[in-house]
């Protein structure tokens, strides 16, 4: 709990008179001007008690709880205690100041006080002996420091402290009490006898009456004034009363986590934060949009004003509401409520269409049906008013127009690209643009038709979903799914996600001066046109997109979608805009740039995973930072975290940063706080970042950081000039094992020549031993048959042994030249050689030959030796089958193994006996020798029923 002097006592009174205030608090949370978000122990406090904050000069926010002093960014909080900060006293810090010098003093419950000055403690504990909790200091031009402690006054002046026990000063008691509020003006506020008042001297310069919390048990806990001069005042138990300009009070309470305040803090962007007792930190901001009192907290689908300044609120199955002077009206639009939306013409006749009862028009206090809806049909998706006063819907048949006194509809048989029509906007010359819903815009001018799709590269997609004419002529279309174009001067130009934009989803479009106001899923988007066409003109590389949403008062960041008209400027100004979970106005007058550029911090730096700052209380980096080398890596691994100080939507910070000398772009990280280098090899370097707040103001001067990456010994000059020596060194024993292969190689060409000899040996053997045989023979028989030319029938016989001794020929040469070729040294040449063969020969002998062979087999190359004595091997045992088995069928097997190739010849005739008997064993003892000769295996056994099989396996993968 709060560790004030006298707390305790005051607890159950504290407690009692909130109670006795929440009737006060009559304004709603959302119809508050506030805006508050809230941080505790879940968000990373490590305690629900903010009890004192103060902003530091480098812009941090730094918060003193029971369990350590914090620090936060606006995005992340660190924590400093006892276990990871040396020289911390005491975890329970109730009190935090920051001097002139930008040292941060820090008073705990019980330890005494401390000052941090560049990131070193400092201890005046022994000095603060016995003075009590702080709770005020003031610093006067001189630098002496006036501590306001529970039992006298601690004085700091020249580098020492000391304590005037029991000494009391009636100004600082006052101001200890907050009694007494400093205004910058010069004056001050008085908050005593029940009553607020601005002084000046002695004289009152400005009344705000009674205590607008009412009951007097309740005890001001803190007080400040805004940079408008407007009091604040924070109570134990009412939570926080913030005055006006006009003396009105606007009390902050239902929305704060905690209505017990214990501290107050502005920041230097206008942000209001309160430490509370048991809520942790909360944050409140001036809401950008409001909510009118009464409004309904749902869906609104479209929004149009009458001459009166009121305004009609088409919200799907609710109806319509009207709401003029802060009262609102419902009313029924249909049998079920189905209205989708709505529009005020220009002779205050107002339209609803529904998703699918049709067109209604308001008469007599309520809506009726439109007669002849049935031609446009009964689902409406748009409402548009022409230049020449006539009523344009777009529904699911098509385009409807209504004169005022019949209907007509244009549809795809007079040339519509579709007929579900989503939106409808008109040019200066009365031609229409129609979008539709999925076969992209048409335009429509002189009952003729204009398409534009994506496919032509006019729409980024053809799915429309919204459409506005700007008042320059400028044509501009939103789609569901494949964000926003431009249509201007004849050209085209599409922008999404990719190049800034927060959502491909558009809702609507409203432009307001020179700028775009585009409704989407993922919030209320505002463009500048000029940040559109620089990017569209190449001159920036993203567009400056400011994004809205739940925290600047809208009722959710997620804006309706699926109605024409959506948004609306209404006649004083105001800007109103449809969400899924009501309406909300702005001002466009009181939107205000966020000039001050984001604070960017390097916050750690690591190497290889070790931090190199040691010093987190330090907000400052060394200008350098050199990474010896270490680990025996060659690279380095770099993480650089930095930060940007913004408190107002630390959320929308984007940053970009470089790494000068090892890369030539800026990186665009997003909201990324960390930058990663996983293989920085040695080299000199310099860091950059730069951040950039939500309405795109950057930082002038990016933070920078000099990195130097010192190379291991082997990146060294020295050991490259030893390096060069012991290479000179290798390279002189390769030369001479060089030369020494160049001999094995001469050598190995000799064995090379001399088995190629051996080959063309065999070659002329075959060549003599199989053609000269045949030719021989065929010149016998030639012989013969001249000499018996006189018998024709040995003339016959003769003529039939010289045709089959050509044949044998024929083969014979043409085995011998398939054997020499090298294009068939391949396991699947060898494969298809000997099935051909086989089939061919089999087809002969009227033998029937079936194969079972893969469809496709390995690249794998085969020596000409193996593949000559696996075909002559298998050649044999086809021989075989048809001269010796007496078989009627023969079965051709091809298999694959790990290492093996397998051929199988196997038959249905006589067995092994017979054919063994007849045939001898000197064709089995060649088949044997010729696979053992390449290292395979030659066998021959029974069939599976009756006949034989042979199996020649031959090694592949020592071939391969």
């Amino acid at each position: 709990m709060f560790p004030h002097k006298n707390f305790w006592p005051f607890f159950f009174a504290r407690f009692l008179a909130g109670a006795l205030v929440l009737a006060f608090m009559a304004a709603r949370a959302d119809s508050s001007p506030f805006v508050v978000d809230s941080w505790s122990v879940e968000e990373g406090l490590p305690d629900s008690e903010a009890i004192s904050v103060v902003q530091s000069n480098d812009g941090h926010l730094w918060i003193g709880t029971q369990h350590g002093l914090v620090r936060f960014d606006g995005n992340r909080f660190t924590v400093f205690n006892q276990m990871n900060t040396p020289g911390l006293i005491s975890d329970r810090i109730v009190f935090l100041f920051e001097d002139k010098e930008a040292n941060l003093w820090i008073g705990t419950e019980s330890s005494g006080m401390e000052m941090i000055r560049n990131g070193v403690v400092q201890d005046f504990s022994a000095a603060s002996s016995g003075s009590g909790v702080v709770t005020y200091a003031v610093e006067d031009s001189s630098g002496t420091i006036l501590f306001s402690a529970a039992n006298g006054i601690l004085v700091y002046e020249k580098g020492q402290m000391y304590f005037r026990q029991g000494v009391l000063s009636p100004v600082l008691s006052s101001l200890a009490q907050r009694a007494v509020v400093p205004s910058t003006s010069g004056s001050y506020w008085r908050i005593a006898d029940g009553t607020i008042g601005k002084w000046n001297g002695n004289r009152l310069q400005k009344d705000l009456g009674p205590f607008p919390w009412g009951n007097p048990e309740i005890k001001v806990s803190a007080a400040l004034e805004d940079d408008r001069g407007n009091l604040i005042v924070g109570t134990l138990g009412a939570g926080i009363f913030w005055s006006e300009a006009g003396g009105k009070w606007q009390n902050i309470s239902n929305e704060l986590s905690s209505p017990y305040i214990l501290s107050l803090c502005m920041d230097r962007e206008g942000n209001l934060w309160a430490g509370t007792d048991g809520g942790g930190l909360d944050r409140i901001k001036r809401k950008i949009f409001r909510t009118p009192a009464g409004f309904p907290a749902r869906n609104v689908q479209s929004i149009a004003e009458d001459n009166q300044g009121g305004l009609w609120m088409a919200s799907g199955a609710l109806g319509a509401s009207y709401w003029n002077s802060n009262a609102i009206q419902n009313f029924q639009v249909g049998p079920v409520h189905d209205a989708w939306e709505v529009l005020v013409d220009r002779h205050q006749r107002v339209w609803a269409g529904t998703s699918d009862e049709g067109l209604y028009q308001f008469r007599g206090n309520q809506f009726i049906p439109v007669s002849g809806m049935g031609i446009p049909g009964l689902q409406i998706f748009s409402l548009f008013e022409g230049h020449d006063g006539q009523l344009w819907i777009g529904s699911q048949n098509g385009l409807g127009n209504f004169d005022g006194q019949k209907w007509t509809l244009l549809t795809a048989h007079d040339g519509l690209s579709g007929n579900s029509v989503r939106a409808i906007a008109e040019d200066s010359h009365g031609g229409l643009w129609i979008g539709t819903e999925s076969q992209g815009l048409d335009f429509y001018q002189d009952g003729k038709f204009t398409y534009y799709r994506a496919s032509d590269g006019s729409v980024p997609g053809d799915d429309i979903s919204c459409l506005a004419m700007a008042g320059d002529g400028t044509l501009w279309v939103g789609t569901f799914a494949h964000g926003l174009a431009r249509f201007a001067n004849g050209h085209w130009e599409s922008f999404s996600t990719r190049n800034g934009l927060a959502s491909d989803s558009i809702s609507y479009i409203l432009e307001e001066g020179d700028r775009l106001w585009i409704g989407s899923n993922a919030g209320l988007m505002r463009v500048a046109i000029k940040s559109l066409d620089d990017f569209a003109e190449g001159k920036i590389d993203s567009i400056d997109c400011r994004t809205y949403g739940k925290a600047d008062g809208l009722p959710t960041r997620e804006c309706s979608i699926g109605s024409q008209p959506a948004a609306c400027r209404s006649a004083d100004g105001q800007l109103w805009f449809p969400t899924t979970e009501g309406a909300a106005a702005l001002d466009p007058s009181e939107i205000k740039t966020n000039l001050q550029p984001p604070t960017v911090m390097i916050e750690s730096i690591l190497v290889n995973g070790v931090q190199q700052k040691t010093n987190g209380l330090a907000s400052a980096w060394p200008e350098t930072v050199t990474i010896a080398p270490g680990g025996g890596r060659s690279e380095i691994q770099l993480e650089i975290h930095y930060t940007a100080l913004d408190f107002s939507a630390p959320n929308l910070i984007r940053f970009k940063y470089q790494l000068e000398g090892y890369q030539t772009d800026w990186i665009d990280a997003g909201n990324e706080r960390v930058a990663r280098y996983p293989k920085l090899p040695p080299g000199n370097y310099q860091f950059h970042v730069m951040a950039f707040n939500e309405d795109g103001v950057r930082n002038e001067n990016s933070g920078s950081l000099d990195v130097v990456v010192l190379p291991q010994f082997w990146q060294t000059t020295w050991f490259a000039v030893v390096a060069i020596l012991v290479t000179l060194g290798i390279v002189a024993a390769i030369v001479r094992y060089l030369s020494t292969q160049k001999l094995q190689r001469e050598l190995q060409r000799h064995k090379q020549q001399e088995a190629l000899e051996r080959e063309r040996s065999r070659i002329a053997r075959d060549l003599h031993d199989q053609l000269g045989a045949n030719l021989t023979q065929v010149a016998l028989l030639g012989e013969m048959a001249e000499a018996d030319k006189n018998l024709p029938e040995e003339v016959e016989s003769h003529a039939q042994q010289i045709s089959q001794t050509a044949r044998e020929t024929t083969y014979a040469l043409d085995e011998i030249v398939w054997a020499i070729n090298p294009a068939n040294d391949t396991l699947e040449g060898l494969t298809g050689y000997c099935i051909k063969y086989a089939q061919d020969f089999f087809a002969l002998a009227g033998v029937r030959c079936r194969v079972d062979a893969p469809a496709q087999l390995p690249d794998i190359s085969l020596p000409p030796e193996v593949r000559h004595n696996v075909f002559l091997a298998f050649k044999e045992s086809v021989n075989n089958v048809v001269k010796h088995a007496e078989a009627t069928e023969a079965r051709i097997h091809v298999r694959l193994t790990a290492h093996n190739f397998v051929l199988e010849i196997e038959d249905n005739g006589k067995g092994l006996a017979d054919a063994g008997e007849k045939q001898g064993r000197s064709g089995l003892r060649n088949m044997r020798k010729r696979l053992a000769d390449i290292g395979g295996n030659f066998e021959i056994g029974p069939g599976p029923g009756k006949g034989t099989v042979v199996r020649l396996t031959v090694p592949i993968r020592n071939h391969g």
